[in-house]
């Protein structure tokens, strides 16, 4: 067998592996890319049933508070006064 028909034939073979490897490697992109798209439909329609559920409990929470607020104002008052207090004396500790 002659040399060139070698090379040749080497050649060949390199040429066939590049475009199965081009092949394998635009597939395993693409599966890739669909995984990664469902794996983003599932963390969406995730977060959207947190968002609703913590939507609902900040609602409840608010609505505790209001009456709360409404059955004893003055306890209420004082309250928030007392930990507007101790927040403020954190805040100023971290300054001396």
């Amino acid at each position: 067998m002659p040399a060139s028909t070698a090379i040749d034939q080497t050649a060949d073979r390199v040429e066939k592996t590049i475009k199965d490897a081009e092949k394998n490697l635009a597939d395993l992109t693409d599966r890739a890319q669909k995984t990664i798209q469902e794996g983003l439909e599932t963390l969406r329609s995730q977060a959207r049933v947190y968002a609703d559920s913590a939507g609902d409990s900040i609602d409840v929470a608010q609505r505790y508070m209001t009456e709360r607020v409404q059955e004893r104002p003055l306890t209420a008052t004082i309250t928030a006064f007392g930990v507007g207090i101790v927040i403020g004396i954190l805040l100023a500790g971290g300054r001396r």
